[in-house]
């Protein structure tokens, strides 16, 4: 029953996967650190969708990697996606993970203004000092809000992470950021999620590092 199953050392797991990738992607390649940010979002999926579907602007991934080694705060749409960001190995560039969401504050100016909580979560990310990567993974609501703020210029961001996943304003709202003027990374489409979000920062994190 087990004949089909490789013996394969827990260290060597991920490096393996990695190579699986490379070989199913059949050729195609992008300039590092893009390359290893595509791979690990197929690594975290399983869905090759994101070879196509994930959109780099100029320069964005050299930015957010500079930004990290200034001490970057990432404020995130989800209590999941901080929770998958290796905040150890950002801590060593003097950065940190922060989420709003769970505020009780947050939850009540939400209620009182008719809006999302997220909305309120990309106000308050908006008043940190120094570079902020904003990494979005399930509201389309805080790119919409983030947009809002641009146009305003209440915020500079120093990347825009926007793979919320789902039906209702997701395409649009990740459209609208590829058309902000700010650095960004976006998963065109229905598809992300937490889990994406989160392993884009790990990627850039791990690239600093190399």
């Amino acid at each position: 029953m087990l004949d089909n199953i490789q013996i394969v050392k827990p260290t060597e797991i991920e490096k393996r996967s990695m190579e699986i990738i490379t070989s199913e992607l059949g050729g195609r390649t992008w300039p590092e650190p893009e390359f290893s940010v595509v791979k690990r979002c197929i690594h975290t999926s399983a869905d090759f969708d994101y070879a196509d579907h994930l959109v780099f602007s100029e320069n964005s991934t050299k930015i957010a990697m500079e930004a990290i080694k200034r001490g970057a705060t990432i404020v995130t749409d989800t209590q999941m996606a901080a929770a998958g960001i290796n905040k150890k190995t950002l801590a060593k560039f003097g950065g940190s993970v922060r989420c709003f969401m769970s505020d009780d504050d947050v939850a009540l100016e939400a209620k009182e203004r008719g809006v999302t909580r997220a909305s309120i979560c990309m106000e308050r990310g908006a008043k940190i000092e120094g570079p902020v990567i904003f990494a979005i993974g399930n509201a389309p609501t805080a790119l919409i809000r983030l947009y809002e703020m641009i146009q305003e210029k209440t915020v500079d961001p120093a990347l825009i992470i926007g793979v919320p996943v789902g039906f209702v304003n997701v395409v649009e709202s990740k459209e609208l950021i590829m058309k902000a003027g700010v650095p960004y990374i976006v998963a065109r489409g229905r598809k992300g999620g937490s889990n994406i979000a989160a392993t884009i920062c790990n990627a850039l994190m791990y690239a600093c590092r190399e």
